[in-house]
């Protein structure tokens, strides 16, 4: 929320713990993903297959993952009660409430997505292999609208997740992308100072594994 470790007023900490305690009742947070074997790599064009499908992931990510021999793509979400109740605090007029509501949506979605990848690290692991850090469409030159492609393998689509005409996701508290899997890669964190993108979400993040 921008404040340096111990320096929040305690009208924020209480507000923070309230919320905390009333979500962690909730439980809606959910995370699937699938393992594609076989997996094709076009080093000139930068792009992966996966069955015949073609994902444009661009030169950053395909840097990550140009030495993978499988791949994962997930999709998580934080659900939607979360965003529900943000909305219905700013309509009210309460913007803290409904701020920390949605810093806190953003935390939760992406504490599942750790620990879904942790249960892919630990797979691979199992087999000999490692795991890249995750990458999510409309990041590092992937084209976002491509998480309609990203879509189409998930069609039962446990975790509920929609997709706009533009490829937003709804619940919004949600993620989607690809993680790379295969003996000669390697896990490193997030490339920002590559990266233009100054409002991702990853930026700086140090991602354990």
């Amino acid at each position: 929320m921008g404040y340096e470790p111990g320096t929040a007023p305690e009208p924020v900490t209480l507000l923070i713990g309230e919320i905390s305690e009333e979500l962690m009742t909730i439980g809606e947070s959910r995370a699937e993903y699938r393992i594609f074997d076989g997996i094709s790599l076009d080093t000139a064009r930068k792009t992966i297959g996966i069955g015949g499908i073609v994902f444009n992931v661009r030169p950053i990510i395909f840097r990550q993952l140009k030495d993978a021999d499988a791949v994962a793509l997930f999709i998580c979400t934080a659900g939607p009660l979360i965003g529900e109740m943000s909305r219905k605090c700013m309509q009210e007029g309460d913007l803290l409430k409904g701020y920390v509501y949605d810093v806190i949506g953003s935390e939760i979605v992406e504490n599942a997505a750790d620990r879904m990848q942790e249960d892919i690290r630990e797979t691979a692991l199992s087999a000999g292999k490692k795991i890249t850090n995750r990458f999510s469409p409309g990041y590092c030159g992937w084209d976002v609208a491509e998480q309609h492609t990203l879509f189409t393998f998930f069609r039962n689509n446990f975790c509920g997740i929609t997709l706009t005409e533009s490829a937003l996701m709804n619940p919004v508290k949600s993620v989607s992308g690809i993680i790379g899997i295969g003996a000669g890669v390697r896990f490193a964190p997030y490339q920002c100072n590559m990266c233009d993108d100054k409002n991702c979400i990853y930026r700086n993040r140090k991602t354990k594994v």
